[in-house]
């Protein structure tokens, strides 16, 4: 493990691509029992190093019912996007995630950690690459269909301030979806 996190932290595949260069960001042990498969890193990520120290990672550490010396615990999360390095940003946010990272990392990061038994699927992007064709014709139908999809795999919407919108207009999410991520995390710990 220790040598392909050397080696995902010195990628430079995309490196012309990306506006602010190449700063792989990544969590993962070989011990780790929950997975969490982001987007990609944002601005303020790709500034500090550290995965989730934003108020995304406010949230979803809210969402999951953990302090962060339990989220950056490697050998219990491991902290996975699906592009690695921040790719700039758009009219309505970030870009999306480059697509080079998943094929190139993500299996070989999987073949090391034997030990997750879950993964969390944040987003569109890791909810299609993961679930394929199972995935829902949206997001929302995907998350709110989350009990199909375990116990492996649990499908949740972004924990980005920018959904708040998302979440005010489903509260079937914070009644039902978050209770249940709490408790199968307070499982696995």
């Amino acid at each position: 493990m220790h040598d392909l996190l050397h080696d995902i932290s010195n990628c430079t595949k995309c490196l012309a691509d990306l506006p602010m260069g190449a700063n792989p960001i990544v969590q993962a042990s070989s011990q780790s029992k929950i997975a969490i498969i982001g987007q990609a890193p944002g601005i303020v990520v790709h500034q500090s190093g550290v995965p989730w120290d934003d108020k995304s990672g406010d949230n979803l550490r809210n969402w999951l019912g953990v302090d962060k010396e339990i989220f950056y615990d490697e050998n219990i999360f491991a902290l996975i996007p699906m592009g690695f390095c921040y790719p700039g940003s758009g009219k309505s946010g970030d870009l999306p995630p480059m697509k080079i990272c998943t094929p190139l990392w993500h299996e070989k990061l999987f073949q090391k950690m034997p030990e997750v038994e879950l993964t969390l699927l944040l987003g569109k992007y890791a909810q299609h690459y993961y679930l394929g064709k199972k995935a829902k014709k949206s997001l929302t139908e995907t998350v709110k269909s989350f009990r199909n999809y375990g116990p492996a795999f649990l499908p949740l919407p972004h924990p980005s301030p920018r959904n708040n919108i998302w979440q005010s207009k489903n509260p079937w999410f914070k009644e039902e979806v978050l209770p249940f991520l709490k408790s199968r995390i307070s499982e696995l710990l």
